[in-house]
């Protein structure tokens, strides 16, 4: 069933236990033993946990208290997302100096496109050399699967796991996929999981028999992708990495103004709104950017690195903070902006080190109304009022 047009290779790079291999590298004595990071509290919420944790059932996005009942013993350190944040651009830098086309997927993985550098160097060989470097120069644990397309890669990594290689020729990728567990396919998630066990399907080969209309009718057309991906076919293309990738918006008064509360305002609803489109395609940044134009239209921009997030409490103060070293002259303001820039995807789980279950729900509550409901449907108090204009991606 594997498209015979796709004749590409392309590398999928996943850093193994990401958080615990940087607190490993900073401190060796935690080497062998069962580390978990995130919350420190019983509210709290894994971010991550070495395998040594993993054998005890511990395993990300589960309450610390359950973890901590699971694996007594474990060493659980708050986490370090400035420190993680720039171990992942390290790692990004040297992936950027060899590989043709490249994908940030996350904090922690990517995707190489290496079409034709097989014909010069040979895949293999160049792969194994770029993660042997990434090791020598980052002291990072990393793991690769080469394969035709982006699917059946991310999986090789998988069973690569830990720090290894794993190569899938065109041949192969059926008898590689097919005793495996559903639950290794990109896409399906816990809910998808627990409808297909309870149809009698845990293999991938069960799955890749199916006819295609049934596993529609039964998924929608989340069914006919699911599908494919059991059958080795991912025409999804490497997306080239640019970290001028970026989301903004900016409002024009319509009277320049010196009125700093509602300013303040304007950026609450400003850091509310993008904060949403974040979460909505599943992003986070790594930079916030304000702008002020003056009456005069003199304009002025400042920006702040910070680790990855999609959450408002998070930006906000950063937002405000680079609004108030910006504002220094005193004069009519025309124009103010914001900009979420240096984006990767993920969902927001490495903010986990400060925010509860609790917190986490409220956000995904929140999105739900405004999923719902439209953008506005639910905002801060101190927000109502404000209006934005001018939106740009």
């Amino acid at each position: 069933m594997i498209a015979s047009g796709d004749s590409r290779t392309i590398v999928h790079m996943d850093l193994d236990t990401f958080f615990v291999s940087v607190e490993r590298l900073n401190n060796s004595r935690l080497i062998g033993l069962p580390v978990i990071i995130g919350g420190m509290s019983d509210r709290g919420v894994v971010a991550g946990c070495s395998y040594e944790a993993r054998t005890f059932g511990v395993h990300s996005a589960m309450p610390m208290k359950m973890a901590r009942a699971l694996c007594p013993d474990a060493l659980v350190i708050r986490g370090d997302m400035e420190q993680y944040t720039r171990y992942s651009n390290e790692v990004t830098s040297i992936i950027a100096e060899d590989a043709p086309v490249y994908e940030k997927a996350s904090i922690d993985e990517h995707y190489l496109d290496i079409t034709g550098i097989d014909r010069f160097f040979g895949a293999v060989k160049w792969s194994h050399e770029l993660r042997q470097r990434i090791i020598r120069e980052t002291g990072l644990p990393i793991s690769l699967g080469l394969s035709v397309n982006k699917t059946v890669s991310k999986i090789a990594t998988g069973q690569a796991k830990p720090n290894g290689e794993l190569e899938i020729s065109r041949e192969r990728i059926m008898p590689f996929l097919s005793p495996l567990s559903i639950s290794k396919i990109p896409g399906i998630g816990e809910k998808t999981f627990r409808l297909l066990r309870s149809m009698g399907i845990a293999r991938i080969d069960t799955l890749s028999r199916m006819p295609v209309e049934m596993v529609e009718r039964v998924l929608g057309k989340n069914g006919i992708i699911i599908w494919k991906k059991a059958n080795g076919i991912d025409p999804t293309p490497v997306e080239p990495y640019s970290e001028r990738k970026s989301i903004s918006t900016e409002t024009t008064f319509e009277q320049d103004t010196i009125d700093i509360g509602m300013i303040n305002d304007l950026l609450l609803k400003m850091v509310e709104k993008l904060s949403y489109q974040l979460r909505t395609k599943q992003k986070l940044t790594s930079c916030v950017t304000v702008k002020v134009r003056y009456a005069n239209f003199d304009t002025h921009t400042l920006q702040h690195r910070i680790p990855y997030t999609s959450f408002d409490h998070a930006l906000l103060p950063v937002t405000r903070s680079l609004f108030d070293r910006l504002y220094q002259r005193r004069m009519l303001i025309r124009l103010i902006g914001v900009r979420f820039s240096h984006l990767v995807s993920g969902v927001q789980q490495i903010s986990m080190f400060d925010d509860s279950p609790e917190t986490i729900s409220l956000y995904q509550a929140m999105d739900r109304i405004r999923n719902r409901f439209g953008n506005r449907a639910v905002t801060r108090a101190a927000a109502l009022g404000t209006v934005i204009s001018g939106d740009e991606e």
